[in-house]
This record gives structure tokens, C-alpha cells and sequence, in this order.
């Protein structure tokens, strides 16, 4: 039997490692109202350019994708002018119905290099994984000491669009933390304060986070209406495909694509008015890795055809095929010629050929 005095701080460290395990970023979370000025473009259309994924991961950090399997939406600029590439911090990407996900990667490489890269960070040696329907989380708690920790936790969505992570398990040097926090009659209301805390709010023992607030820019807008695991991914859903008109690219044969109709687009020395532009693999495997950061370097090692209309069909390289490339889980493969695959190349039209 564990002597009192040696159970309370284990109470309090399950209930900081619970608390602290999710992503401070706002003061407080989003509701409904917070985000109903978000759900219809500008009046400004001009500066709104509408915007369609399919099958991209979208690196934010070294290491971490958003796993977009379809996101219908739209770009818009924080200070005006167009929406430019080469400042992610400059625009906003609102998602009118999206479904993306995260695997176990994802999150651990997000909380041990960006959520709490910093010194005297609570958590740190975090991984997250999926088992079955629940998320489960590991880790260090320094509180006075290390404390390993383990979290089984289930998922929901409330009707504001926030994420509630209710604790079903809860593991602290192999005792049992539930049994703990019951025995003591706390809850992490009462032992958590999340004053400073951004992004994430407690009540009861669930934490309600705010899934637009806890990644790293360009800022993201859009209102969680479902959650899920799929296999090793926690799946979001945004809106429903009612909310987000169907925004067919030029090009419907390539399996993965980024299209982009209307606005003002700003990349390198390119300004696009009125623009439109489909974004593609140059050599297509099924998913389209696509870098903010490094687009450039996928920029150049592709190349571009103009439409009809006068738009753009930009053929870049996969993040994974530079062969510069430092990403964890991306295989390394050198550059290929700059000759249109035969499997892209169009067949000519002209009458009379």
C-alpha cells in the first residue's frame, strides 16, 4: 500500500499530465458564435481565393503533415493584398467541409518540437498512438521529479466545434490515477489551473481543446463537427459537404492536387490576378507531400503549362523526391529530368490530328 503522504503528489501528477498533454494556444477556446463571422467568405471577393485539396499531406513542421484527405474552402489575406506563398503567417486558410487527419507521428513530433520545445516544458519523451477508437499518450511529468505517465483517453466534438478528450485510464508509475483522484474526491477542475494556457479550457476531467488553435501557421479557420480513428489517424472532420460548393480543378485525372480559383496569389516573383492554378506531383504516387517552406525547391524541380483560360497547371516535385530532403519517414531519391512524364503529358487536341 502506497503511505498517504507519497499519493498525493502522484494525484497531482497524473492530473498535470493529463492537463498538460494538450495544446495551449488561445485563451480560451472558440464557440459557435466566436466563429460565425468565419463561415462565409469576405465581401471583399477580390481578396478571397476559394481552394480544394485532395490527398495532400500538408507539412507544417519538420516531421508532421496534416493528412488532408478532401478540404473544400478558401485562402484569404490578414493585412490585404493577395494571398502571398512566401509568408505563412500573412493568410488564413478557412475550411469549409475538410477531412484531415493525424497519425501518432504527427502528434508526438508536434508536442516534443513544437507544442512544448521549450526550456522548462512540464511533458517531455511524449509519443501518442491509437488503440482501437481512444488515443493513448506516454510520457515524462517533471514534477519535482520524472513521473512516467500513461493516458487512454476517448474523443468527441461538442456543439461548439471543440475537441473533448475524456480520460478513461489513467497510469502514473503503474498505479492506477483514477482510483487516486476518486479517493481524494478531486477532479482536474480543481487541480488544473489553465489560465495561461491557450487553446484549451477543463471541466470536470475533460479538456476541451480548440483543433484551428493548436497548430503552427498559416492560421486555420473551420468549425469541427466529427472526429474519428482510422487506423493510426485521428480523422477531423470540418462542416459537411453542404457548407462548401463542389470546386472542380482543370485537371481531374491526377489522383492528388491543390486547386486554386479567384483572388490574388503572391509566390516568388509571380503575382496571380483573377487567379487559377492546379498544383500537382510530377511524378504521382496516390499523395501529394507538399511543403510550404520548401515549395520553392519543389518549384523548381517542376515545371508549369498554361491553360486555355490563361491559368496554370503546376507540375511540382514530392516533397519526398528532393533529393535534399531531411524529412523523418520521407524516402530520399535525387531529382529527375524536367521532361513531362508520359503518363501526364496531354493528348493534342488540334482538330484534324
Amino acid at each position: 500500500m502506497i503511505p498517504i503522504k507519497a499519493v498525493a503528489p502522484l494525484v497531482a501528477a497524473a492530473a498535470f499530465a493529463v492537463g498538460f498533454s494538450q495544446v495551449p494556444v488561445s485563451d480560451k477556446p472558440s464557440t459557435a458564435a466566436d466563429k460565425s463571422s468565419d463561415m462565409a467568405p469576405s465581401a471583399d471577393t477580390d481578396s478571397v481565393t476559394r481552394a480544394a485539396m485532395h490527398k495532400v499531406n500538408f507539412w507544417i513542421i519538420p516531421g508532421a503533415a496534416l493528412r488532408i484527405r478532401t478540404m473544400r474552402g478558401w485562402m484569404r489575406p490578414l493585412r490585404g493584398g493577395p494571398v502571398q506563398f512566401d509568408d505563412k503567417n500573412a493568410f488564413v486558410i478557412h475550411l469549409a467541409y475538410a477531412e484531415i487527419g493525424l497519425n501518432g507521428d504527427d502528434i508526438t513530433t508536434l508536442m516534443n518540437h513544437y507544442i512544448f520545445a521549450y526550456p522548462g516544458a512540464p511533458l517531455k519523451k511524449l509519443k501518442v498512438h491509437t488503440q482501437g477508437s481512444r488515443l493513448v499518450q506516454t510520457g515524462i511529468m517533471h514534477k519535482i521529479l520524472d513521473i512516467p505517465f500513461e493516458i487512454t483517453a476517448d474523443l468527441s466534438v461538442t456543439p461548439e466545434g471543440l475537441i473533448r478528450l475524456h480520460p478513461v485510464k489513467t497510469r502514473i508509475l503503474g498505479v492506477d490515477g483514477n482510483a487516486l483522484m476518486r479517493a481524494f474526491n478531486l477532479s482536474l477542475e480543481k487541480i488544473l489551473d489553465l489560465r495561461k494556457a491557450k487553446g484549451v479550457t477543463v471541466k470536470g476531467n475533460d479538456l476541451l481543446l480548440d483543433p484551428t488553435k493548436i497548430l503552427p501557421p498559416p492560421a486555420i479557420e473551420g468549425h469541427a463537427t466529427a472526429i474519428r480513428v482510422d487506423g493510426d489517424e485521428l480523422v477531423q472532420t470540418f462542416g459537411t459537404p453542404a457548407d462548401a460548393p463542389e470546386l472542380t480543378p482543370p485537371d481531374t485525372v491526377v489522383p492528388a492536387y491543390m486547386y486554386f480559383k479567384g483572388g490574388a496569389l503572391h509566390f516568388g516573383k509571380l503575382v496571380m490576378l483573377d487567379a487559377e492554378m492546379e498544383v500537382v506531383d510530377r511524378r504521382p504516387t496516390g499523395l501529394f507531400n507538399f511543403d510550404l517552406d520548401r515549395y520553392k525547391e519543389q518549384l523548381v524541380a517542376g515545371y508549369s503549362l498554361t491553360l486555355p483560360d490563361m491559368g496554370l497547371e503546376v507540375y511540382m516535385l514530392g516533397l519526398e523526391k528532393l533529393g535534399s530532403t531531411t524529412r523523418s519517414g520521407l524516402a530520399r531519391s535525387p531529382p529527375d529530368t524536367l521532361a513531362a512524364p508520359a503518363s501526364l503529358r496531354k493528348p493534342d487536341k488540334t482538330p484534324g490530328r
